[in-house]
């Protein structure tokens, strides 16, 4: 099973759903809170281009926010990605 960075702040709806999405598929994300952490925050930015929250990687491959992950799962793809 590939691991998985959940870049999120505490209080982001999407975050949760993301977590919901990756805990029903039996993974536990790695999560930065980058509302605790400035300099995670700027990691996250270099990381993705982007400052929005969640941002997620499973093992290298950035994926996105929310949106990516749903719609990987949708299209049938988050499975073997998880897998990689």
């Amino acid at each position: 099973m590939a691991q998985v960075l959940l870049y999120g702040t505490r209080i982001c709806p999407y975050c949760r759903m993301a977590e919901r999405l990756l805990e029903k598929k039996g993974v536990q994300a790695e999560k930065v809170m980058v509302d605790q952490n400035p300099a995670r925050r700027e990691e996250m930015i270099r990381l993705t281009g982007r400052t929005s929250v969640p941002q997620i990687f499973i093992g290298a491959t950035h994926v996105g926010g929310y949106t990516e992950l749903a719609g990987l799962e949708r299209a049938g793809q988050l499975d073997a990605l998880l897998k990689s």
